[in-house]
């Protein structure tokens, strides 16, 4: 039974939820309700929300994989806590005008990391 990633997955569901606002949010101050308009402001608000969408599912799957198969609580929390920071920081980041570089490549590399740790960790557990 999955008990510790549902709750990463929980969080990470509740930052989609704000991302999805935000580019909601920004379409209804642009009136723009298909595409992008050509607004900056949304595009930077869609693609903070796109790049949210192409990792993270991906990202749960493996540490939830993992999970099944019996890996400990300590790693779990921590490719947890290393893909919600990652995902948190890169949101910010990418998502402020001017963009805060550092932060927006310390959650790429946090992202990325758990990534390869839980790909390498389900590997060695399934092995």
């Amino acid at each position: 039974m999955l008990t510790i990633s549902p709750i990463y997955a929980a969080l990470l569901a509740i930052l989609y939820i704000a991302l999805s606002v935000r580019v909601i949010s920004q379409r209804f101050n642009d009136k723009i309700s298909y595409g992008d308009g050509g607004s900056k402001n949304l595009i930077k608000a869609t693609r903070t929300h796109s790049n949210f969408v192409e990792y993270t599912p991906f990202a749960l799957l493996l540490i939830a994989m993992a999970e099944l198969q019996n890996a400990g609580g300590l790693l779990l929390n921590m490719l947890g806590l290393t893909l919600l920071a990652g995902r948190v920081f890169h949101a910010y980041g990418f998502g402020r005008t001017p963009q805060i570089v550092i932060l927006r490549r310390m959650g790429m590399l946090l992202t990325f990391t758990a990534i390869l740790v839980a790909a390498i960790a389900n590997l060695a557990l399934a092995l």
